[in-house]
């Protein structure tokens, strides 16, 4: 398909950096994404471009032009540059051929376009604009697809899946940006081959993942890898979730359930000023994986009813390993196993009531996860009835007030004892060393129990507390012979 586009729709440096190739005796064509990009009016913030010049002839094309350069790609064909606000990467035509068991691409150079646009992943990214003509290369019915939202490789699916597995993945994370429907012949692949997604590296697959979880869909793209069988591989506490349904219904689905959950977290984020900034992956992935402890707890009981006694302390450490095994870092670990761990924490509020040493402890154990949790907790209510649920989003909402109140009048967000360790060590004549970490942590405690005590108040309590917990060797700041065995 070759059609002639408005160049209005570019940026300048666009047409400018094609012309430079063209004066240079070279093809210079933006590619991919960006291209596709246009069709569906979104900017993109990198620009891809591709040419039959290689990396030493790119680079003296744009040198003296481009603001920065760099060539860590050059192996492969890439050459990358800045020039204003665009980060550009240009790469020469390639033939890409893999070998199967590897995690790495043996790249060959080209000298087609058309050759170069069909070892791409996917027809709607198998398209080209030539520069500065503006020339629409579309030769595997790019335009066609994204019209018909249709998800088709531009050979066969399985020759694409084959030169890089990851693909398949990033068919899902499609559909979850851009609501397309997968080709039927891409689907099959997909399913016929979801184990050789095992020989990509656990980053690239973090990332991908990453990617399709911040989509506007991510319940969709989810959903895919769960039903081709990629998340057998990548994400296999997700699949564990559908539980098989017994005669008696006794339990709901509690995959679908997570799926719901992760949609209405979604829905929960807020603006860029907001709390909870929109795409924000820690409260997504935790909102995917607060079930994954149910199948491992799963118990029926003799009346007839099915428990998940401590799938919350279960499914955070089981994130956690996954999250390890995807290579994600410490702090975003940390941060979605805690919101797992503590996902349960609100039931019970409406029936019984929290004493507000039991709200103070709800906002310190989130910590700065608080306004995450407090979204996760309204999102995990999925239930049919609306008596129910309307009984559920009341209690949140005074919960949520009363933490309001008590944040604003305790300064819980930062809750500390009344004495410091210093006080603590002059008020009882110690030196550093456990003791002084037991007497801050009962100071603490008595501040949780009854909100602030003020400096003579505590003291009080401090001296009576040591009374009964003063070691009876002479020597202060060690241990008594009962402290090293609890130890």
């Amino acid at each position: 398909m070759m059609q002639v586009l408005n160049s209005d729709s570019l940026d300048p440096v666009v047409l400018e950096l094609g012309q430079r190739f063209v004066d240079a005796g070279f093809e210079l064509s933006l590619v991919g994404g960006p291209v596709r990009d246009l069709f569906l009016g979104r900017q993109s913030p990198d620009l891809d471009f591709t040419s039959n010049a290689t990396p030493d002839e790119i680079l003296r094309v744009i040198k003296g032009w481009s603001d920065a350069f760099w060539e860590i790609g050059r192996a492969f064909g890439t050459i990358g540059l800045r020039k204003g606000q665009f980060t550009i990467e240009v790469t020469t035509y390639r033939a890409e051929s893999y070998d199967p068991n590897s995690r790495k691409p043996e790249v060959d150079f080209g000298d087609s376009l058309e050759a170069d646009l069909r070892r791409r992943d996917f027809t709607m990214n198998a398209m080209a604009l030539r520069l500065p003509s503006m020339q629409l290369v579309d030769p595997y019915g790019g335009i066609k697809d994204l019209h018909s939202g249709l998800l088709r490789t531009p050979g066969r699916a399985e020759d694409s899946f084959s030169d890089d597995p990851l693909r398949m993945m990033r068919a899902a994370r499609f559909v979850a940006q851009l609501g397309v429907a997968l080709h039927p012949e891409v689907e099959a692949a997909m399913i016929e081959m979801a184990e050789r997604i095992k020989i990509i590296s656990a980053e690239r697959v973090r990332d991908e993942l990453t990617k399709l979880i911040c989509a506007p869909q991510a319940r969709l793209g989810v959903d895919i890898l769960v039903n081709s069988g990629l998340a057998d591989h990548v994400l296999p506490e997700v699949s564990a979730l559908r539980l098989e349904v017994d005669e008696h219904h006794r339990h709901k689905d509690v995959y679908q359930h997570s799926l719901q959950v992760l949609e209405q977290a979604a829905a929960l984020e807020t603006g860029p000023d907001g709390a909870v900034p929109r795409p924000d992956f820690i409260l997504r992935f935790a909102a995917l994986m607060h079930d994954v402890g149910k199948p491992a707890t799963r118990r029926f009981e003799p009346s007839g009813g099915v428990t998940f006694r401590h799938h919350d302390v279960v499914g955070a450490k089981l994130t956690a390993k996954r999250m390890k095994a995807l290579r994600f870092d410490n702090d975003t670990i940390k941060a979605v196993a805690r919101l797992v761990e503590l996902h349960m924490r609100f039931y019970g509020y409406g029936d019984a009531g929290w004493t507000d040493s039991a709200v103070r402890r709800y906002v310190t154990d989130a910590g700065p996860l608080l306004e995450r949790l407090h979204r996760l907790t309204r999102s995990d209510v999925t239930t049919r009835n609306q008596r129910k649920a309307e009984r559920l989003a009341f209690a949140y909402d005074d919960l949520e007030r009363r933490v309001a109140e008590l944040i604003e009048r305790e300064e819980l967000e930062s809750i500390r004892p009344d004495l410091d360790g210093a006080q603590i060590m002059a008020l009882l004549d110690i030196r550093p060393g456990p003791l002084v970490g037991r007497a801050y942590k009962y100071l603490l405690n008595e501040r949780m129990e009854d909100g602030p005590l003020g400096e003579q108040e505590a003291e009080r309590r401090l001296r009576l507390w040591w009374a009964e917990n003063k070691p009876s060797e002479a020597n202060p700041g060690t241990e008594s012979t009962e402290d090293h065995r609890e130890h």
